[in-house]
């Protein structure tokens, strides 16, 4: 087997998944990841159509999955006074299975952790590529060489960054910013969300499946790009709380929970384009290489690329120009088609007026166009032919 070490950066998704297969077909992978630990936390992630649910029934992760699902949640915006204005069911945002994205990381680690090196805490600083490999330096551990790297760091990809260029040249704003922490579930919510719009923002709240108690915000908001330091979490609470000034309903309340919330999310609405997913010996799997941050089924198409780009690696004896070509070629269409979800979200979600927030509830409040919107999505996800490779034991 032709390069045969494999770094991968990420330990989210796409690395795990990656290093499974890999492990499986004699590799071997080793993954690093900046934080100390599994990450916990997180948002719901689904998986939607045959596609998705074949690859994760080949990698007998499925019944774990389903063992921790969440079942969806029902959406129902609301008013001011908390009157319904629009009810979505479950499926609507849960697709096929819908779990917490600590739980899908760490039944893939799970998984993958017997078939590859996990190396936590650190990240890496330095790439130089050799003719017989690539040198790379780390942040805190000594420099090691490998024969491929493979980028699976998300959005705002490090390897991404040394290896193509700077973010600005990938990464497009879309117009909006979303962010979420934990809350008390103040709300007695069960098996469902609240959401309440004003022209270009919604504020909304989700019950925890695992906690009755508790409960989850998603906030998102309309902007121009922003300048802000990605590592502040203070900085950034003080954006959602400036951008939520005189909103009514619960967003006071849920706002004021923002201040002492330990652990935030918050990100723009992007998309990750690239001319092409590998230079060299590296190459990029998952939100690194085709991101959407929310609405794009970006989970999906992580677990789908990993499963392709190993096989091809396979299928090519480790030849990694012919396997990174193939990758693309077979990957690329379905998850470029998955993206465009994520060109709609925010516009969906937090209509910039008052007519385009009376114009989603009308619509989506009509079974027909409802069930045809579900219908739609499944096809999105469907359109692949899975390659069948032929995986050890």
């Amino acid at each position: 087997m032709k390069n045969a070490t494999v770094l991968i950066s990420g330990a989210s998704v796409a690395g795990p998944a990656l290093a499974y297969w890999l492990g499986r077909c004699g590799f071997a992978p080793t993954l690093v990841e900046i934080a100390p630990r599994l990450r916990d936390g997180g948002y719901a992630v689904d998986f939607r159509g045959p596609t998705n649910l074949a690859v994760l029934e080949r990698m007998g992760v499925l019944d774990d999955l389903r063992d921790v699902q969440t079942g969806g949640c029902a959406m129902r915006f609301v008013d001011e006074t908390g009157r319904q204005l629009l009810h979505l069911p479950p499926e609507f945002t849960g697709g096929d299975i819908e779990v917490l994205r600590s739980d899908l990381s760490r039944v893939l680690y799970e998984h993958s952790h017997d078939r590859a090196e996990y190396v936590f805490g650190d990240s890496i600083a330095g790439l130089t590529e050799t003719p017989d490999g690539i040198e790379v330096e780390f942040e805190h551990g000594a420099p090691r060489t490998f024969d491929l790297v493979i980028g699976a760091d998300g959005m705002h990809s490090g390897v991404r960054r040394l290896a193509f260029g700077p973010e600005s040249e990938f990464v497009r704003h879309l117009g909006y910013y979303v962010a979420g922490w934990e809350v008390p579930n103040h709300l007695g919510l069960v098996g469902e969300s609240r959401m309440h719009n004003v022209p270009g923002k919604v504020a909304g709240v989700a019950h925890d499946h695992r906690d009755p108690k508790k409960a989850g915000t998603t906030f998102l908001f309309a902007s121009e790009e922003l300048a802000y330091d990605r590592r502040d979490p203070e900085q950034q609470k003080k954006l959602v709380a400036d951008a939520f000034v005189g909103v009514g309903w619960e967003a006071p309340v849920l706002i004021e929970e923002l201040w002492d919330a330990p652990d935030l999310y918050f990100d723009s609405i992007s998309r990750v384009d690239l001319p092409s997913w590998s230079r060299g010996r590296v190459a990029l799997v998952g939100d690194a290489a085709c991101g959407a941050t929310v609405g794009g089924m970006g989970t999906g198409t992580a677990i789908v690329g990993a499963y392709v780009l190993a096989g091809e690696l396979a299928a090519a004896d480790g030849d990694h120009r012919e396997a990174f070509a193939r990758y693309e070629h077979i990957v690329r269409p379905s998850a470029q088609r998955c993206q465009k979800g994520g060109d709609r979200t925010g516009k969906f979600l937090a209509p910039r007026t008052v007519l385009g927030m009376r114009a989603r509830n009308r619509l989506l409040g009509t079974p027909f166009l409802l069930d045809l919107m579900l219908k739609e999505g499944r096809k999105v996800t469907s359109t692949m032919d899975l390659p069948d490779y032929r995986f050890g034991a």
